[in-house]
């Protein structure tokens, strides 16, 4: 399988996943259709399936014009059968659905939305985390508690460590300037965000990152990292603690 990058919108991005040999594509996230139909009418390419991780309008906007289009099948949490228009096929949680071969892991990660899910990709090593975890950073709660967040990027640090992680928006430069102003002395950092903001300036996308590079670098993902919080002076707060200080500290950042 290949997978394609497919610059959405201001920032979004929406993923191609491709089977060379039968020329059969899904796509994840849609936030629209144009950039979506050129792809798939340049490369000659067909659209089976139309991937959301959640319901919000910057990831379904390209849903039904698709659909419409290349007579494709909508999937979405079940739960979401409601907020995901056009839905066909309603996946359940730790469902494992067969993509031309490829066995995807289905899991559900509320937080950002109370629908939110990700796609794992075993054979390709690959996850589709839509708003859930970024590039150094993670969502906003809009619906779920920090615990339901917890417990969602739990879930996605317990893939192998080798996952690529495809994330559903370009917010890598914002999610590293605030990861050093709290981890003030990561050299590590550093290099990583003079790394990207090179690939950034050159038009290239910082996606996909490393889930390792995640585990050991994005503040987000540090509650249950005792050195870490005793190192910038958060000993004393308990993983619920730690992370709501930090998730609001980001969104006032």
């Amino acid at each position: 399988m290949d997978i394609h990058i497919i610059p959405c919108l201001k920032d979004n991005y929406a993923y191609i996943v491709e089977n060379k040999k039968t020329k059969s594509a899904c796509v994840i996230d849609p936030s629209e259709a144009a950039p979506i139909i050129s792809f798939l009418n340049t490369n000659k390419v067909n659209l089976k399936y139309i991937l959301n991780t959640h319901h919000h309008e910057d990831h379904i906007g390209g849903n039904l014009e698709l659909k419409k289009k290349f007579n494709s099948q909508i999937l979405g949490f079940e739960k979401d059968k409601n907020r995901i228009p056009g839905i066909d096929i309603l996946l359940k949680n730790k469902e494992i659905w067969n993509f031309e071969g490829s066995d995807v892991l289905v899991e559900h990660v509320p937080g950002h939305t109370s629908g939110h899910i990700f796609y794992y990709f075993k054979n390709e090593e690959s996850v589709f985390t839509g708003d859930t975890l970024f590039s150094f950073g993670c969502g906003r709660l809009f619906e779920g508690s920090y615990l339901e967040m917890i417990n969602s990027l739990k879930k996605i640090k317990s893939l192998p460590h080798k996952t690529k992680v495809f994330c559903g928006h370009e917010y890598t430069i914002n999610n590293l300037k605030f990861c050093m102003e709290i981890d003030k002395n990561n050299s590590e950092l550093k290099e990583k965000y003079t790394q990207i903001n090179n690939s950034i300036k050159n038009k290239l996308p910082s996606v996909p990152c490393n889930l390792s590079d995640e585990i050991k670098l994005n503040v987000f993902l540090k509650f249950d990292d005792l050195k870490f919080k005793k190192r910038i002076g958060f000993e004393d707060l308990n993983e619920v603690d730690f992370f709501k200080k930090i998730r609001d500290l980001k969104d006032n950042f």
